[in-house]
């Protein structure tokens, strides 16, 4: 029984007690006997309290954490457009609605100011003036197909790799983007799963090895090279061994940077061609000349004298998203019959694509 229970029990006997109790004379008024009664009740509760073992408190309990705030998504970054650079030729079709002389002669102009050369502007202009009753967008599109025929006239765009291994030479002036070029290669065979070589035969330029070097690392390509100042034929007589040794798909050699009027550099790639030839008898092979699509005239003259050292095979323009022109194309094509291969859109190693001689066309006149 608990301790309150037991008090509650003796106060009912009590109670109980009372009708049959009498008061006497001389006894304790009943008011005084329930005050002796709760000061005793009252004494007997603090004793009990005072020997009961003291309670720990309990622990209050901890708050619950705040939840956190939920992330709030950032807004969809729509991807810019990029505004399409006007073509040369475009506003040309904004001042004239027909062909007439003025026209014709405005035309050949602006071919020309585009570098595409004398010869490709008189043979535009001759075939629009064969043209009857041609106005607008149809013009246009008569003009595109004419430039469009004029590059192709030079031959298939295809790199023509088929053999193991296949070698790719790359030649060019310097500053014109060749070993940049040779790393984008690098990487697109590479990404088909193709096993690259890479030959550091430019031993003239300081730091070109290490230059390579770096694109071989970043693409997951080999690379023989030499100390500076090495013989380039040494070097490339090395690729060749190693390539078939480890059983390369691909040599991509780079060159120096050759001026076109330095003769004896000049005969030094004739002597490494030779050495391909020798050593990888019946491999296919192209030789690049990189260009800088901004160089003008000027590269028709470099186009011509690589021609004659190393018989090159086709063209790879670069720099085209930082120039309107780029015409030079039509007069290598049209006076040597070499083909632009490639093109270069930009810096990113992704940025290197086949050339398209109908896209080139209505870049230029739309």
């Amino acid at each position: 029984m608990g301790l309150f229970s037991k008090f509650r029990s003796k106060d009912k006997d009590r109670k109980d007690e009372e009708p049959v109790r009498e008061e006497q004379p001389g006894s304790v008024p009943k008011e005084e006997q329930d005050e002796d009664w709760d000061e005793a009740l009252a004494a007997e509760a603090l004793a009990a309290a005072e020997d009961a073992p003291e309670r720990e408190p309990e622990p209050e309990p901890e708050p619950e954490p705040e939840p956190e705030p939920e992330p709030v998504p950032e807004p969809e970054k729509k991807p810019e457009k990029k505004e399409k650079k006007k073509g040369l030729l475009s506003g040309l079709f904004a001042a004239f609605s027909r062909v007439d002389e003025d026209f014709l002669e405005e035309l050949e102009e602006r071919l020309i100011l585009a570098d595409a050369g004398v010869e490709t502007a008189e043979t535009a202009v001759e075939a629009l003036r064969k043209e009857k009753g041609l106005k607008g967008e149809a013009v246009q599109e008569r003009l595109v197909e004419i430039l469009t025929a004029e590059m192709e006239k030079a031959g298939s765009p295809e790199l023509r790799l088929t053999t193991k291994p296949a070698v790719i030479i790359m030649v060019g002036v310097n500053g014109v983007g060749k070993t940049t070029t040779i790393g984008k290669l690098s990487k697109l065979y590479g990404g088909q799963g193709k096993k690259v070589l890479l030959c550091a035969a430019d031993t003239f330029r300081a730091a070109a090895a290490e230059q390579l070097g770096i694109w071989a690392e970043r693409t997951g390509a080999d690379i023989v090279r030499h100390g500076e100042g090495g013989d380039p034929g040494a070097v490339v007589f090395d690729a060749c061994s190693a390539a078939k040794a480890r059983g390369s798909d691909i040599i991509i050699v780079d060159t120096a940077g050759r001026l076109h009027n330095k003769q004896n550099l000049m005969n030094e790639l004739t002597k490494l061609t030779k050495i391909v030839d020798r050593e990888l008898p019946g491999a296919d092979r192209e030789i690049l000349l990189v260009l800088d699509a901004t160089t003008g005239q000027n590269g028709l003259i470099q186009a011509e004298q690589f021609a004659r050292a190393a018989g090159i095979t086709g063209i790879v323009l670069t720099k085209l998203d930082g120039t309107a022109k780029g015409g030079v194309v039509f007069s290598i094509a049209q006076r040597l019959g070499v083909p632009v291969k490639l093109a270069g859109v930009g810096e990113g190693a992704d940025d290197l694509r086949p050339f398209d001689a109908r896209e080139f066309a209505e870049d230029m006149v739309r």
